[in-house]
């Protein structure tokens, strides 16, 4: 049985004269091979910049879950601060956003983004 990888590429050869923005083709991969959780990251990733606002996700992102906590490496300590005050309203925006409860807490670090 052919693996996803030589499935894709049978796929891209057969609309080789189509192109496709890269994110578009990334997500639909990631979707069809990646765990519910991921897809989660995935859609919390879509609403992150406009249920926070453009200068929080200039300096913070999510890069993980773990059960319905998400992971949010920040900037710097400064925003690592600032954040942590502003916590449960992101959590309430991100939530709406995705239209549920999937975050019930956040864990806010300095890190790489």
């Amino acid at each position: 049985m052919r693996g996803y990888k030589e499935r894709a590429m049978a796929e891209i050869r057969k609309n080789s004269k189509k192109f496709a923005h890269i994110g578009t083709v990334i997500d639909k991969i990631l979707q069809q091979h990646r765990p519910l959780n991921d897809q989660s990251l995935i859609q919390v990733w879509k609403v992150w910049e406009g249920a926070v606002g453009f200068p929080i996700a200039a300096n913070a992102r999510p890069v993980a879950f773990k059960g319905d906590l998400l992971l949010v490496h920040v900037s710097s300590s400064t925003w690592l601060h600032q954040l942590r005050f502003l916590e449960k309203e992101m959590i309430a925006k991100v939530n709406a956003a995705l239209g549920g409860d999937q975050v019930r807490s956040m864990k806010l670090k300095v890190g790489e983004f």
